[in-house]
Protein backbone atom coordinates (compact mmCIF):
# COMPACT_ATOMS: atom_id res chain seq x y z
CA UNK A 1 0.00 0.00 0.00
CA UNK A 2 1.12 3.19 -0.92
CA UNK A 3 2.13 5.36 2.21
CA UNK A 4 0.56 8.29 0.00
CA UNK A 5 -3.28 6.34 0.08
CA UNK A 6 -5.45 7.96 2.62
CA UNK A 7 -7.87 4.88 4.55
CA UNK A 8 -10.41 6.09 6.83
CA UNK A 9 -11.29 4.70 10.13
CA UNK A 10 -11.71 0.64 10.49
CA UNK A 11 -10.50 0.23 6.54
CA UNK A 12 -9.15 -3.17 6.40
CA UNK A 13 -6.89 -4.03 3.55
CA UNK A 14 -6.06 -7.68 3.03
CA UNK A 15 -2.89 -9.36 1.66
CA UNK A 16 -1.43 -8.90 -1.82
CA UNK A 17 -4.02 -6.04 -2.47
CA UNK A 18 -2.16 -2.86 -3.81
CA UNK A 19 -3.58 0.66 -3.20
CA UNK A 20 -2.02 3.28 -5.10
CA UNK A 21 -1.02 6.74 -4.21
CA UNK A 22 -3.77 9.36 -3.12
CA UNK A 23 -6.58 6.69 -3.57
CA UNK A 24 -8.54 7.84 -0.53
CA UNK A 25 -10.77 5.20 0.90
CA UNK A 26 -13.66 6.00 3.42
CA UNK A 27 -14.01 4.42 7.07
CA UNK A 28 -15.11 0.73 7.21
CA UNK A 29 -13.87 -0.54 3.81
CA UNK A 30 -12.46 -4.07 2.77
CA UNK A 31 -9.89 -4.15 -0.10
CA UNK A 32 -9.68 -7.98 -0.66
CA UNK A 33 -6.86 -10.47 -1.28
CA UNK A 34 -5.05 -9.10 -4.87
CA UNK A 35 -7.50 -6.46 -5.44
CA UNK A 36 -6.23 -3.12 -7.50
CA UNK A 37 -6.88 0.59 -6.47
CA UNK A 38 -5.50 2.86 -8.87
CA UNK A 39 -3.74 6.20 -7.87
CA UNK A 40 -6.21 9.04 -7.30
CA UNK A 41 -9.23 6.41 -6.91
CA UNK A 42 -11.89 7.60 -4.06
CA UNK A 43 -14.36 5.22 -2.33
CA UNK A 44 -16.75 6.27 0.01
CA UNK A 45 -17.71 4.84 3.26
CA UNK A 46 -18.56 1.15 3.84
CA UNK A 47 -17.73 0.04 0.26
CA UNK A 48 -16.54 -3.45 -0.23
CA UNK A 49 -13.73 -4.71 -3.18
CA UNK A 50 -13.67 -8.41 -3.30
CA UNK A 51 -10.62 -10.35 -4.45
CA UNK A 52 -8.75 -9.36 -7.47
CA UNK A 53 -11.07 -6.76 -8.18
CA UNK A 54 -9.23 -4.18 -10.39
CA UNK A 55 -10.79 -0.51 -10.04
CA UNK A 56 -8.54 1.56 -12.43
CA UNK A 57 -8.25 5.55 -11.62
CA UNK A 58 -10.24 8.03 -11.75
CA UNK A 59 -12.95 5.72 -10.50
CA UNK A 60 -15.24 7.34 -7.58
CA UNK A 61 -17.58 4.83 -5.76
CA UNK A 62 -19.80 6.56 -3.63
CA UNK A 63 -20.80 5.01 -0.02
CA UNK A 64 -22.21 1.20 0.37
CA UNK A 65 -20.77 0.25 -2.97
CA UNK A 66 -19.98 -3.51 -3.79
CA UNK A 67 -16.97 -4.82 -6.29
CA UNK A 68 -17.81 -8.47 -6.53
CA UNK A 69 -14.65 -10.86 -7.15
CA UNK A 70 -12.56 -10.34 -10.55
CA UNK A 71 -14.68 -7.01 -11.72
CA UNK A 72 -12.52 -4.77 -13.69
CA UNK A 73 -13.31 -0.62 -14.04
CA UNK A 74 -11.76 0.25 -17.30
CA UNK A 75 -10.17 3.86 -17.78
CA UNK A 76 -9.48 4.43 -21.44
CA UNK A 77 -11.54 5.53 -24.56
CA UNK A 78 -9.13 3.81 -27.06
CA UNK A 79 -6.44 1.74 -25.30
CA UNK A 80 -2.70 1.25 -27.16
CA UNK A 81 0.71 0.41 -25.52
CA UNK A 82 2.28 2.94 -27.86
CA UNK A 83 1.53 5.79 -30.26
CA UNK A 84 1.59 5.30 -34.09
CA UNK A 85 5.18 5.50 -34.20
CA UNK A 86 5.87 2.77 -31.82
CA UNK A 87 6.67 5.53 -28.90
CA UNK A 88 5.47 3.42 -25.65
CA UNK A 89 2.56 5.92 -24.73
CA UNK A 90 2.78 7.27 -20.63
CA UNK A 91 0.57 8.23 -18.55
CA UNK A 92 0.13 11.70 -19.94
CA UNK A 93 -0.27 10.28 -23.21
CA UNK A 94 -3.88 9.24 -22.89
CA UNK A 95 -7.56 10.66 -21.55
CA UNK A 96 -8.83 8.81 -18.47
CA UNK A 97 -12.12 8.08 -18.06
CA UNK A 98 -13.95 7.33 -15.14
CA UNK A 99 -16.68 4.66 -13.84
CA UNK A 100 -18.86 5.87 -11.01
CA UNK A 101 -20.88 3.78 -9.03
CA UNK A 102 -23.41 5.62 -7.21
CA UNK A 103 -24.81 5.05 -3.48
CA UNK A 104 -25.43 1.42 -2.94
CA UNK A 105 -24.54 0.01 -6.27
CA UNK A 106 -23.64 -3.61 -6.79
CA UNK A 107 -21.39 -5.00 -9.18
CA UNK A 108 -21.24 -8.66 -9.73
CA UNK A 109 -18.32 -11.34 -9.97
CA UNK A 110 -16.38 -10.96 -13.14
CA UNK A 111 -18.30 -8.14 -14.39
CA UNK A 112 -16.57 -5.57 -16.89
CA UNK A 113 -17.21 -1.66 -16.97
CA UNK A 114 -15.95 0.14 -19.99
CA UNK A 115 -15.37 3.64 -19.17
CA UNK A 116 -17.00 6.52 -18.80
CA UNK A 117 -20.36 5.15 -17.26
CA UNK A 118 -22.09 5.79 -14.03
CA UNK A 119 -23.63 2.79 -12.43
CA UNK A 120 -26.82 4.51 -10.38
CA UNK A 121 -28.01 4.49 -7.15
CA UNK A 122 -28.94 0.89 -5.51
CA UNK A 123 -28.49 -0.77 -9.12
CA UNK A 124 -27.53 -4.09 -9.41
CA UNK A 125 -24.96 -5.63 -12.12
CA UNK A 126 -25.52 -9.38 -13.22
CA UNK A 127 -21.68 -11.70 -12.65
CA UNK A 128 -20.50 -11.58 -16.02
CA UNK A 129 -22.09 -8.27 -17.62
CA UNK A 130 -20.20 -5.95 -19.88
CA UNK A 131 -21.60 -2.47 -18.82
CA UNK A 132 -21.13 -0.05 -21.68
CA UNK A 133 -23.55 2.50 -21.36
CA UNK A 134 -25.06 4.09 -17.71
CA UNK A 135 -26.74 2.00 -15.74
CA UNK A 136 -30.36 3.69 -13.84
CA UNK A 137 -31.04 4.04 -10.65
CA UNK A 138 -32.74 0.81 -9.32
CA UNK A 139 -32.13 -1.15 -12.81
CA UNK A 140 -30.73 -4.62 -12.85
CA UNK A 141 -28.59 -5.33 -15.69
CA UNK A 142 -27.23 -8.99 -17.17
CA UNK A 143 -26.04 -9.65 -20.26
CA UNK A 144 -23.25 -8.76 -22.98
CA UNK A 145 -23.87 -5.74 -23.75
CA UNK A 146 -25.65 -4.97 -20.48
CA UNK A 147 -29.48 -4.65 -20.62
CA UNK A 148 -31.74 -3.65 -18.10
CA UNK A 149 -33.85 -6.98 -17.16
CA UNK A 150 -35.70 -5.65 -14.19
CA UNK A 151 -35.66 -3.57 -11.10
CA UNK A 152 -33.63 -3.92 -7.79
CA UNK A 153 -34.80 -2.34 -4.40
CA UNK A 154 -32.34 -1.19 -1.91
CA UNK A 155 -31.88 -5.05 -0.07
CA UNK A 156 -31.14 -5.74 -3.89
CA UNK A 157 -33.75 -8.21 -4.50
CA UNK A 158 -35.65 -7.82 -7.38
CA UNK A 159 -38.88 -5.95 -7.32
CA UNK A 160 -41.98 -7.64 -8.32
CA UNK A 161 -44.73 -5.44 -10.52
CA UNK A 162 -47.37 -4.08 -7.39
CA UNK A 163 -51.34 -3.60 -8.36
CA UNK A 164 -50.91 -0.90 -10.60
CA UNK A 165 -48.83 -1.76 -13.93
CA UNK A 166 -46.50 1.33 -12.86
CA UNK A 167 -46.20 0.42 -9.40
CA UNK A 168 -43.07 -1.72 -7.94
CA UNK A 169 -42.96 -3.48 -4.33
CA UNK A 170 -39.93 -5.05 -2.66
CA UNK A 171 -40.65 -8.24 -1.11
CA UNK A 172 -37.92 -8.55 1.96
CA UNK A 173 -38.90 -4.39 2.85
CA UNK A 174 -41.99 -3.41 1.94
CA UNK A 175 -40.95 -0.49 0.39
CA UNK A 176 -42.60 0.72 -2.92
CA UNK A 177 -41.09 2.37 -6.26
CA UNK A 178 -42.53 4.03 -8.99
CA UNK A 179 -41.90 3.66 -12.37
CA UNK A 180 -41.81 6.46 -14.64
CA UNK A 181 -39.94 7.02 -18.04
CA UNK A 182 -37.43 4.34 -17.71
CA UNK A 183 -36.20 5.52 -14.29
CA UNK A 184 -37.96 4.48 -10.88
CA UNK A 185 -38.28 6.27 -7.70
CA UNK A 186 -38.75 5.01 -3.85
CA UNK A 187 -41.88 6.63 -2.93
CA UNK A 188 -42.35 7.76 0.99
CA UNK A 189 -44.57 6.20 3.08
Amino acid sequence: MSPEAVLGAGTRVWHLAQVREHAVLGEDCIVGRGAYVGPGVRMGDRCKLQNHALVYEPAVLEDGVFVGPAVVFTNDHFPRSTDPEGVLKRGGDWEQVAVVCREGASIGARAVCVAPVTIGRWALVAAGAVVTRDVPDHALVAGVPARRIGWVGRAGVPLVRDSAPDLWSCPETGERYLERAGALERLRS
